[in-house]
């Protein structure tokens, strides 16, 4: 209990020193509170983190190509399952090792990890161009590729959240676009250059281009308060006790389980239903042409409307998309570069919103930590989802429509996990900005 303390005047008027404790505690308040919101430091920490996810992001929405080229190139022989297993665990060691990545992060800072992880991401893509056997794909690119990934996104994603508070729902959004921007130009690369020169000078031209995106991020990303050192390096999961951070998790899990359904099997649903193979391909260049705009605009009004309120929206229109566009498209070419570009759209806030959502539930200094935590639960589903939805596919001989009910559905109960995190944390007005 505080302790008030009292001083008497000599005209008898009593006045009332705060306690000490109290003035700490409004100190430290007025300190985190007082963002930048933008001036020449927080906007070339946001370009930092935009280079950082070129290589990190854009190989993660490019695993529709990378999918469809291995599955009728060098793993021919492999079922869609198996094959699942490879694009499944980049997106999983991506989350998962954000779970010390974090921590590190909060503790020492960025270079800790950016560093060393821009070497690996740039070996990873080398020895993937050198593969050949499905134990290689998996360990260069799956493995490596999905740790290498991890050290670039997390401190990206986090950083953000140094410099702003009130705008860091656009602040975020504008650095996510990197992961659109690359899974355009990646693709592109591969469907143009690898039938000229080969698979493998293709990939070598992206760890070129990916080498110079880390360059610049290691330059450029930097934090703006002292490293929590007391908190440790390590995750814990005791900060699921909070009942309000548990909630927003699941929410998170539920919606990162729905999305890389859409974006690793479009492109093969596209082949399946006799789209020539070159334009197949670009429906992954179509759906990330949507993803550039749906990373920094839902943000913008996530900043005025509410990230969580956002979030219910984007999960039920893609669902919509899903269950009604996608699932009646059928071999309409029109009808599937129209979903690939609006499912692209609507679901860049699933990347670019999930982290605000976090920080919205944790202090600053926690963020990295807290951050990591969640998308380490995560990655079970993207681990998973991807594989599930190759045996849907295998179960089903084939045909397309029971991964896309399973992929609409996983959406659906998204949509009701944010709303119902949204009424734990904030109430369960409709008015309320949350």
């Amino acid at each position: 209990m505080a302790i008030q303390v009292s001083e008497t005047k000599d005209d008898g008027e009593v006045t009332e020193i705060p306690d000490p404790s109290q003035l700490l505690s409004l100190s430290e308040g007025s300190e985190e509170s007082d963002f930048p919101e933008g001036g020449f430091k927080a906007w070339s920490v946001v370009l930092g983190a935009w280079c950082a996810m070129i290589p990190s992001m854009g190989l993660l929405n490019s695993l529709g190509i990378l999918h469809a080229w291995t599955s009728t190139h060098q793993l021919k022989d492999y079922s869609e399952s198996s094959i699942g297993w490879i694009f499944g665990a980049y997106g999983f060691f991506l989350y998962f090792a954000g779970a010390q990545i974090g921590p590190i992060f909060d503790a020492y800072g960025p270079n800790y990890v950016v560093i060393p992880g821009s070497f690996a991401m740039v070996v990873s893509l080398i020895c993937l161009s050198f593969s050949e056997e499905y134990y290689q794909i998996f360990l260069s690119f799956g493995v490596l590729g999905g740790l290498s990934a991890c050290t670039l996104f997390n401190p990206a994603i986090t950083v953000v959240g140094h410099w702003f508070n009130v705008r860091r729902g656009y602040a975020t959004g504008i650095a996510s676009t990197a992961g659109g921007i690359g899974g355009v130009i990646f693709p592109l690369i591969i469907i143009f250059a690898a039938p000229k020169i080969g698979f493998p000078w293709a990939i070598r031209i992206i760890a070129f281009l990916s080498a110079l995106m880390c360059a610049v991020a290691c330059l450029l990303l930097k934090t703006r308060f002292p490293g929590n050192l007391k908190a440790g390096t390590s995750v814990d999961f005791k900060a699921l006790k909070d009942v309000k951070y548990a909630s927003t998790t699941v929410a998170i899990f539920l919606v990162e389980f729905a999305v890389f359904i859409p974006i690793t099997y479009i492109a093969s649903y596209a082949i399946h239903v006799d789209v020539e193979d070159t334009m197949s391909y670009l429906v992954i260049a179509f759906l990330n042409l949507g993803a550039i705009p749906g990373r920094f605009l839902p943000g913008l009004l996530a900043d005025r409307v509410g990230r969580f309120n956002m979030m219910v929206l984007t999960s039920i229109v893609c669902a919509i998309l899903t269950l009604a566009l996608w699932f009646s498209a059928s071999d309409n070419l029109a009808a599937i570069i129209c979903y690939a570009v609006l499912f692209g759209f609507w679901s860049g806030a699933a990347i670019s919103l999930t982290p605000v959502c976090i920080s919205q539930v944790c202090a600053t200094e926690d963020y990295g930590k807290r951050n990591g935590t969640t998308f380490t639960i995560s990655s079970v589903g993207t681990l998973t989802g991807i594989p599930i939805a190759g045996a849907i596919l295998r179960r089903d001989g084939g045909e397309y429509g029971g991964l896309i009910i399973f992929g609409g559905v996983l959406y659906l109960a998204a949509a009701v996990a944010f709303a119902v995190a949204r009424g734990i944390c904030r109430g369960w007005s409709f008015k309320t900005k949350f």
